[in-house]
């Protein structure tokens, strides 16, 4: 099936969210775009289960750039315009009062630029690093929710996606086993986590120094566990690796290979206004390389560097990050995050950063009475370690970039968007980034990317009474 059947989809895709969004539209509305059209529980009210829907397309073109030379991996110098679509049923139940069940099916398909190559800190999130543009069906996430809860304090939470409205002990301890993506429990950030309603560029949506372990879609098997208090969050989290950098087989030697990542969150208010703050470790065991390792095999070899010839047992890849998020007002938010890694052991299942800082700003529109648009701007920067960047100027490929030699600079990336409710349960987005020194090489560069994103969310069942 070629691209031409994506963008068909696509266009099935919005026809279908007018009709659907249309018959919805006299629902009552909230500040959350996922769960809009959802009715609203009375306070005593619990659901026993809900199913919601989503669907995301979103086109992404960029024009020519300086590019003097390229190598196996860099961003193409001519233009390309390239699709992605992702379709998600999101289905939680109630098995016991504080036992859930979580089944996600979902639905991708859709190209990024050069094959998802040529850059580090990738424009559009939604794009999984596989090989066909083809859209295929899959499990995101299949899992047990079970909370353990200490007090008679309870706290409210709403129905949204993978959340059942109804009271949840204030004070709990909580596992969470299956299938899963890691960043479903860890590195949130209330202004930038979701690719399909906020920023979408890779280094923004999450931290990109953090090498979490996941397949080529996102996901993997694992298990996290949370102790919650009102102000304090203490999560801890085991998963499994891919066999290979970028894989989508895993590894089945959990004993041996596996990622583990801690994370510690203090909630407060300042000025009555809520923020949070998140410090993550995080230490991966895998059979990975080396790129020390892999320079020294090239000069005593007279070859060019390989790190997938360095591959060892037991490889350790660690790092810590942080994230910051802070409302200034009802309608303004800032945040900011911050990552480092080891930066002499192989990229392996996420993005080549090694050092990262960013931070920006989210703005709701009510000012000019558009409650539900959100406007927001954010800056990036990535940068390698010193390795690293010898490893790369002296031919070596990552499994996403490498020109074949390298005039290093750290990668910026600038995007700005603007997201429009078009009916309830509808958004379109305007996205705008400028990647200066892309796989940070300064000689490629400056490369502008837009793009335009169809998102629908809604509740088909939202919510039923106990």
């Amino acid at each position: 099936m070629k691209l031409s059947n994506t963008l068909r989809a696509g266009r099935v895709l919005l026809l279908l969210s007018l009709r659907v969004t249309a018959q919805a539209s006299s629902a009552p509305a909230t500040d959350t775009p996922a769960s809009n059209d959802a009715p609203s529980l009375e306070e005593t009210e619990s659901e026993r289960w809900n199913l919601y829907f989503q669907a995301t397309s979103i086109g992404d073109y960029h024009g020519t750039f300086a590019s003097p030379y390229e190598g196996p991996l860099s961003l193409q110098d001519t233009p390309e315009r390239d699709v992605s679509l992702t379709t998600t049923l999101f289905f939680t139940a109630r098995l016991e009062q504080d036992t859930f069940l979580i089944f996600d099916p979902e639905i991708a398909g859709g190209k990024g630029f050069s094959g998802v190559n040529g850059i580090a800190d990738q424009p559009n999130g939604e794009i999984p690093r596989v090989a066909s543009a083809t859209p295929k069906p899959y499990v995101a996430r299949l899992l047990i929710q079970h909370d353990f809860g200490f007090g008679s304090e309870k706290e409210r939470q709403e129905s949204d996606e993978n959340q059942l409205a109804g009271e949840r002990p204030m004070t709990r301890y909580s596992v969470y086993a299956g299938r899963f993506t890691l960043t479903d429990y860890f590195d949130n950030n209330n202004y930038t986590h979701d690719p399909r309603t906020q920023f979408m560029a890779w280094g923004v949506m999450y931290n990109g120094a953090w090498d979490y372990p996941a397949d080529t879609r996102g996901y993997t098997w694992g298990i996290v566990q949370e102790f919650h208090t009102r102000n304090w969050s203490f999560r801890y989290g085991i998963a499994a690796e891919p066999k290979v950098a970028n894989g989508q087989q895993f590894d089945r030697r959990l004993f041996r290979d596996h990622g583990q990542v801690w994370e510690e969150e203090r909630r407060y208010a300042w000025h009555n206004r809520a923020g949070a703050i998140r410090i993550m470790e995080y230490a991966n065991r895998e059979q990975g390389g080396n790129y020390g390792q892999a320079l020294q095999l090239a000069a005593a070899t007279g070859t060019t560097p390989n790190i997938s010839l360095t591959d060892r047992v037991g490889t350790l890849k660690y790092g810590t990050g942080i994230s910051f998020d802070q409302a200034i007002n009802s309608d303004v938010g800032i945040f900011a995050r911050l990552g480092w890694n080891d930066g002499k052991t192989q990229s392996f299942a996420f993005t080549a950063i090694d050092r990262l800082a960013g931070g920006g700003v989210s703005v709701k529109a009510t000012r000019w009475h558009r409650r539900f648009d959100v406007v927001g701007t954010s800056f990036t920067a990535g940068g390698l370690s010193a390795v690293h960047r010898q490893y790369l100027a002296e031919g070596g490929l990552d499994f996403l970039i490498g020109d074949g030699r390298l005039n290093y600079a750290p990668e910026y990336v600038w995007e700005s968007f603007y997201s429009a409710r078009v009916v309830p349960g509808l958004y379109a987005t305007f996205d705008l980034q400028r990647d200066t020194d892309p796989a940070y090489n300064r000689d490629r560069g400056p490369v502008m990317i837009y793009s335009i994103r169809l998102h629908m969310g809604i509740g088909i069942k939202p919510w039923q009474r106990e």
